[in-house]
This record gives structure tokens, sequence and C-alpha cells, in this order.
């Protein structure tokens, strides 16, 4: 009976719970966001790599590349701090955040790369980004 209050429990979240989830959505979202750019950033460095490279020893090598071992790392981190999260609250109300990763990641690249995100795509990312509001509010 005890675990049982406790799953349900588990489930509702209120007030300070609510923050420290967000929280904890926001910095996952932004590590994964920055494991994007990195990757990317050193993909660019090595000139990419080709489909039919991926048993050669230089897709291995890759790993090497400081700037994807970075992205890499950041994306382990996410996941770890998404166990966490996804042990708090239901998966089909934590998982919609995660397309918060579109805007940080269109941002990051703007800023990194100096990419051309066009009207559209931020109208796009404006409309994920209000049904993320939405979901918070159900």
């Amino acid at each position: 009976m005890l675990k049982d209050i406790y799953f349900k429990n588990k489930l509702r979240i209120k007030g300070r719970k609510m923050l420290s989830f967000l929280a904890l959505i926001l910095i996952c979202v932004t590590l994964g966001g920055f494991g994007q750019i990195y990757i990317k950033k050193g993909l660019n460095e090595i000139g990419g790599i080709k489909f039919n490279e991926i048993i050669s020893m230089h897709f291995f090598s890759t790993f090497l590349n400081p700037n994807i071992f970075l992205g890499l790392t950041f994306y382990v981190i996410a996941t770890v701090l998404w166990l966490v999260a996804l042990s708090m609250v239901e998966v089909s109300f934590a998982y919609p955040f995660v397309s918060l990763a579109y805007v940080v990641t269109a941002i990051l690249a703007k800023f990194y790369f100096n990419e051309s995100v066009s009207t559209t795509r931020w109208l796009a990312i404006l409309i994920i980004v209000g049904g993320v509001f939405l979901l918070m509010k159900s």
C-alpha cells in the first residue's frame, strides 16, 4: 500500500517539484544543444564522415577529435540527467519538452556557425514552444 501511495504522489507535480523538473529538463535540453553544436564543429574540422566509412578506423578516430568528444560528453551528461527527470514524472509529460532542443540548437547554430535561420523556421520553433507551454498547463 505504501508503494502505491508513493507511486501516485510521484506522478503529481506541484510548485517546487515542478520548478525542479523544469530546471532539470532545461539543463538536459541545453546540454543536448551544446552536444549537437560541438559534434557539428568537430565534423566540420575533420571533413565529415561518409556512410561507407562507418566500419573503418577513420570513423573510430573521429571520437578522438576534442569537439566531437566534448559533444558526446554533453550528451552523456544530458542522458544521465534525463534518467533522473523521467523518474520524477510520466514520460508522456516529459518527452515533449525535448522539443525545446530545437530552440536551443537554432540559437546556438546562429551564433556558433552564423547559420541563417529563416522567419519560417523561427515561426515553426515558436509553434513548438507554444505546444510545450500548453502541455505544461495540462
